[in-house]
């Protein structure tokens, strides 16, 4: 493989082609929009790339590439200067195919992202150069020694001053989005065993300055907006306190947008925030429940939602009251998870009466720290990489669990999906919502949404089956 990074020097006044790429995964059966029309509700423009877009100066002309919404003809696009790829670790093959394809034309790659982060020496071998860690620190760098033909092989962004960042591009994405996005803070001090946001973006707690997310919002040109913060409100009085300060200022923008975040328990805890957070425009929370047992949520370091002894049922009517829906999340394949879990999360949902639930396969992830007990335990069971990083998308079970077999647990998954979005229980929460003149129409979209995903489900795990060679 020629070194494309090396072949090129312009000049600072010569214009330049800039790709921002997010990669598809054929697998992510809910993001992938020609599947399913009703995808388009849940498929989230690639932010990380508008962001670093912003960032981008005006000597550059960009493009923002989501191949979520169809695969383009690369090479019938006119030919680019330099590729930028963000990927999480299930996009990493198709990340690498796209590497290799305009590598092979002789234009330098760049990849960063979290799987870029974690998995340092394997990216290292497919692109031309790494960014580790948060981008916006080194991308004019990266840039600037692009421009110039000497690119390093790799950048360490760290964590990011987010205080000082310029508006994401929102005007250079695709119009088929139903949803906007917006980010105002990183970091979360949770460190859940599987999860890998405290690895990659810090426990510190940061955030935007409050007047750059109202001016933000205002370029957004979606009604319906995601804020992707992994925690909005975060966990401390202070944080509370200015998550406070943003929907007061979001209400007197009287911005007319509406928007879903996600958050933990502890929203539903103070009712102030709650009457602020509708006033400004919420309509819809994620909150991740982990486990119906106790048990479960030590295993995996929640011990958060156990503290005050929570009566999870209420703080989710608590939220619903200011017309605000609920969707749950829960995983299976915990080491307490036994033999009719499935049946259980569903159950458990439904008492807490969340209007969604999503539910995901214990994952190990490059970064976390159950990826390290898996792995020293040799638990990981689709290990052949980079292959087998395809289906590491939380909707796979590619580890060995300790109670379920791979027949099992994918019965235990479909058990649950078939017993929530059933349509009698669709009819139920629907017919509530209206009751409660609670959003019945967004409810019946999100759950036909889901309900329409449970064929496509069924084939993948079909096919994942076959690719295991086992079979149960």
């Amino acid at each position: 493989m020629v070194n494309a990074a090396s072949k090129r020097d312009v000049s600072k006044t010569t214009p330049m082609r800039l790709y921002l790429i997010n990669p598809s995964n054929p697998f992510v059966s809910i993001v992938n929009v020609k599947e399913s029309r009703w995808n388009r509700y849940r498929v989230w423009k690639p932010l990380s790339l508008m962001v670093l877009a912003g960032l981008t100066p005006p000597s550059w002309d960009i493009v923002i590439v989501d191949e979520n919404l169809g695969m383009p003809d690369y090479p019938a696009m006119p030919r680019p200067d330099l590729v930028g790829i963000t990927a999480f670790t299930s996009q990493a093959n198709r990340a690498y195919e796209l590497a290799a394809q305009f590598r092979n034309m002789g234009v330098p790659v760049v990849m960063g992202g979290i799987h870029a982060t974690m998995c340092l020496d394997e990216v290292s071998e497919q692109v031309d150069a790494v960014v580790t860690g948060e981008a916006e620190g080194v991308w004019t760098e990266v840039l600037e020694d692009a421009r110039h033909g000497r690119l390093k092989r790799c950048y360490n962004g760290g964590l990011a001053k987010i205080d000082t960042l310029p508006c994401a591009r929102h005007d250079l994405t695709d119009k088929g989005y139903a949803f906007g996005a917006i980010q105002t803070t990183r970091g979360c001090p949770l460190n859940c065993s599987f999860c890998s946001v405290t690895a990659f973006n810090g426990a510190h707690y940061r955030q935007r300055p409050i007047d750059d997310v109202v001016r933000e919002f205002q370029l957004i040109r979606e009604k319906y907006v995601l804020v992707v913060d992994d925690n909005l409100v975060g966990t401390r009085s202070d944080h509370i306190a200015r998550a406070k300060d943003l929907f007061r200022a979001l209400a007197r923008a009287d911005l007319r947008k509406e928007w879903i975040c996600q958050a933990t328990i502890n929203f539903g805890d103070d009712q102030e925030l709650l009457e602020l957070a509708a006033r400004a425009g919420c309509r819809g929370v994620f909150i991740g429940f982990e486990s119906p047992a106790p048990e479960g949520l030590v295993e995996v370091g929640k011990k958060f939602n156990l503290l005050k002894s929570r009566d999870f049922r209420a703080s989710v009517r608590r939220i619903q009251q200011h017309k605000i829906l609920v969707a749950g999340s829960f995983i299976i394949g915990l080491d307490t998870d036994k033999p009719g879990i499935g049946k259980c999360i569903a159950e458990t949902a439904s008492r807490y009466g969340v209007d969604n639930l999503n539910v995901l396969f214990l994952t190990p992830l490059p970064g976390t720290r159950l990826w390290d007990r898996m792995k020293s335990e040799g638990r990981i069971a689709f290990d052949t990489f980079p292959q087998d990083w395809k289906y590491f998308t939380l909707t796979f079970p590619v580890a060995q669990y300790k109670h379920l077999s791979l027949e099992s647990v994918i019965e235990e998954m479909i058990s649950c999906d078939r017993d929530f979005y059933s349509m009698s229980h669709i009819l139920q929460r629907v017919s509530r919502n209206l009751w409660h003149r609670r959003q019945p129409l967004i409810t019946l979209v999100g759950n036909l949404s889901y309900r329409s995903n449970l064929r496509l489900n069924d084939k993948a795990y079909a096919h994942f089956k076959r690719y295991s060679g086992r079979g149960g």
